[in-house]
């Protein structure tokens, strides 16, 4: 976000600019200094919301109770920050998605010809100009807060399969917009661009694994964790012992073949968009030499990307194409 735009929703609030602050500590570049301005402040907008979504499902809004009272969520009693909290919060901005819609593409949602209320939520208010700008539907957005619903009583996937079920809500949909964003979505783009996604938000379960058990989640499918032998409680563990290690391997090797299948996308843009997506995909393939190099041990440490190997990676792919 241009730093004129990004200072005015810090000024406007504190926990919408401590939102936006997240995005340094991503795997990937979330909206490079090298893009035009004005894609920078879409993409930090689609950011934005998303990171918002994902804090009031995970619980980590700064100040959740001013949240709630901002967007005129119906917070149970006696629950501060428990299922029924969060899912009222994100029942919540989805309402508050409605009003940004309405105000964007009066009549599209409402249809009623009334005067559209502004969204409450500065990161919903900045959503307005980007739908008005690209001409985009709710849908990416609704499926970003269907995750975080999905995550309140979801809380182990049998399968791969089904886990990649859950990231066509919780990662697909931001590719998606994207490419939107940059006019360019097509079939095949899309195809690829979900084949992107989906392996980036893999590679984030799999650094994640040891904070994800500590909120009660496992997204390591529980067939896999029969055939390697691997236990809860051995996710409970300090470090990760021989089968949690072929485990994340295993999974590894999942998600890379993803990123390669969805890494051509980068040779079908030019310029500065052919940088970004290098750079999104770059992000996943350095993460994962994060985890082998770690010995594939993600209960001991979370690994993190080099930033030079990071900076290589997007290089080489934005040279090829893939």
């Amino acid at each position: 976000m241009t730093a004129s735009a990004q200072s005015s929703i810090h000024a406007g609030s504190q926990p919408a600019g401590d939102t936006l602050d997240k995005a340094a500590r991503e795997n990937f570049p979330v909206a490079p200094a090298f893009l035009p301005a004005a894609w920078r402040d879409d993409l930090m907008a689609v950011y934005g919301f998303a990171r918002l979504v994902d804090d009031a499902g995970d619980g980590d809004l700064a100040d959740p109770a001013g949240t709630a009272a901002l967007l005129g969520a119906a917070v149970p009693a006696g629950e501060p920050d428990g299922t029924a909290f969060r899912l009222a919060l994100l029942d919540a901005l989805e309402r508050d998605l409605d009003r940004a819609f309405e105000l964007a593409l009066p009549g599209s949602v409402a249809g009623d010809g009334s005067t559209a209320e502004p969204p409450r939520h500065p990161l919903l208010r900045a959503v307005v100009p980007l739908v008005d700008r690209h001409a985009l539907t709710p849908e990416p957005f609704r499926r970003l807060i269907e995750a975080n619903r999905v995550d309140q009583s979801t809380a182990r996937y049998a399968t791969f399969e089904d886990l990649v079920g859950y990231c066509t809500l919780s990662a697909d949909p931001v590719g998606r917009l994207v490419l939107a964003i940059a006019g360019v979505a097509t079939p095949e783009r899309i195809e690829r661009s979900d084949a992107v996604c989906t392996a980036l938000q893999v590679v984030e379960h799999l650094q994640d694994v040891a904070e994800d058990f500590g909120r009660g989640r496992i997204y390591l499918p529980t067939e896999d964790m029969a055939r390697f032998g691997v236990t809860e409680e051995d996710l409970a563990a300090p470090t990760a012992g021989p089968r949690v290690r072929e485990l994340v391997a295993f999974e590894a090797a999942r998600a890379r073949t993803l990123l390669d299948r969805g890494a051509p996308l980068v040779g079908t843009v030019h310029g500065r968009l052919r940088l970004l997506l290098a750079g999104f995909t770059a992000g996943g393939y350095a993460t994962l030499a994060a985890i082998e190099a770690a010995g594939y041990d993600v209960l001991a440490k979370q690994p993190k990307p080099d930033k030079r190997r990071l900076a290589l990676k997007a290089a080489a792919i934005f040279a090829k194409g893939r």
